[in-house]
């Protein structure tokens, strides 16, 4: 009979354990988050290693591997950068989340362009694809746990 109270209490801290599991998975926090990620480090990644950027990303015939090219990959990575902490630390709301998805689905026809199209980009451009398409999962998920409206008090 020693075990009975033992077992109500692990039985209290489960279902407590489970109730906070599900108020932090069902914030919008967790997707905005995933969200800054591909910004913060494909963005740093262009802000601290341009060049290599080019090489692994741009068809030789398209390279200039320049000063020039690598000044405006490394704006390119810091607007990123910038970016990805915008969307970390704001308050998203369902439109928020509806309007960056709908924002996002130029960037497939982008990836699609230049990777089979008009070839100036290769393969490891299918990174920006993947992230694009992760990114769109996020703001489903934000979509469905983000407030309507945020109140002064929130």
């Amino acid at each position: 009979m020693l075990w009975e109270p033992r077992a109500r209490v692990q039985s209290a801290l489960a279902a407590r354990r489970g109730r906070c599991y599900d108020r932090i998975m069902l914030t919008p926090l967790w997707p905005q988050r995933l969200l800054a990620l591909p910004f913060l480090i494909l963005g740093g990644w262009c802000l601290l290693a341009p060049q290599m950027v080019e090489r692994l990303t741009i068809t030789p015939a398209y390279q200039h591997l320049s000063a020039t090219s690598a000044l405006l990959i490394g704006c390119f990575g810091a607007q990123a950068v910038l970016g990805g902490l915008f969307i970390a630390f704001s308050r998203w709301t369902k439109a928020s989340f509806a309007i960056y998805a709908a924002a996002l689905l130029p960037f497939f026809w982008f990836n699609y362009y230049f990777l089979f199209v008009v070839p100036v980009m290769n393969r490891w451009m299918m990174l920006d694809f993947v992230s694009n398409l992760a990114m769109l999962g996020l703001c489903a998920w934000g979509w469905r746990s983000a407030p309507a409206r945020l109140y002064a008090g929130d």
